[in-house]
């Protein structure tokens, strides 16, 4: 009786876990365009029980046959959702928690260079990285290794340097590299008034933890990407508020903004 009670406990838990694994897998995805490849690798699925049960014999071989190839199927049809939830998984929190302390400083020269882009009417994309590296992403840029301050970011973003139409990577108090490339968004639901910045911005907060500013040119709006959501047209004391709830910031230390 108690091997029996202790099976039954066994299944109920593989049942849970399976479930909450498929209900994580379907959040990532969902209004994405893998959702649709992914109802009709369900019903692949479905359609294999099926065949099985009525002892379809042609039908049974072919969906077998092609068992060899789900696995590999299904890694590269969600290649980006997968790497987004393996990343989610990864994440370490405790380490976290001393690189936010390593990063408070940056958080009043990001600002400041904020509100200096804007007033010259220039636009740009500046990356903090948090708990994921972003070595791939570095690398399609230049390096640069240099302190961050709001003079170096407004000359990198100035549009007679050659760097300025790239992203600019931020790396706890250190400007890694700068006219990096971003991948681009595949959310189906993005308006289609954002541009080119503001899908790169969302499309490196979908596959990493990365903080990203985007800063329109033609309108002069500052957005934050976070998470594969973006919030637009904040003001330099909300940008401000996010980067300190988020990164953290020192007691003693103030972003002025004029």
């Amino acid at each position: 009786m108690n091997s029996f009670h202790f099976d039954l406990t066994i299944d109920l838990l593989d049942i849970i876990i399976v479930a909450y694994l498929f209900y994580v897998l379907f959040i990532l995805i969902k209004g994405t365009r893998a959702i649709q490849m992914f109802i009709g690798l369900f019903l692949l699925i479905i359609i294999s029980f099926i065949a099985q049960w009525l002892n379809l014999n042609a039908l049974n071989w072919i969906l077998s046959s092609l068992k060899t190839v789900w696995v590999i199927a299904f890694v590269i049809l969600f290649q980006p959702e997968l790497r987004k939830a393996l990343t989610q998984l990864g994440q370490n929190r405790i380490l976290g928690m001393f690189l936010k302390v390593e990063s408070s400083g940056t958080v009043t020269e990001i600002v400041r260079a904020c509100q200096l882009i804007v007033q010259k009417g220039l636009g740009a994309i500046i990356v903090i990285e948090r708990d994921v590296g972003l070595k791939n992403y570095i690398e399609t840029g230049t390096r640069l290794d240099a302190k961050v301050t709001d003079e170096l970011l407004l000359t990198i973003f100035t549009p007679s340097g050659p760097l300025h139409d790239g992203a600019v990577i931020i790396e706890k108090d250190r400007i890694i590299a700068a006219g990096c490339i971003l991948p681009l968004s595949q959310n189906p639901r993005i308006g289609r008034a954002l541009g080119t910045r503001h899908r790169a911005g969302l499309g490196l907060s979908e596959e990493t933890d990365a903080l990203v500013i985007i800063i329109s040119e033609e309108t002069g709006s500052i957005s934050l990407a976070r998470e594969g959501k973006l919030k637009r047209k904040l003001e330099l004391n909300a940008l401000r508020n996010e980067l300190v709830a988020i990164i953290g910031l020192k007691s003693a230390e103030t972003v002025p903004v004029t």
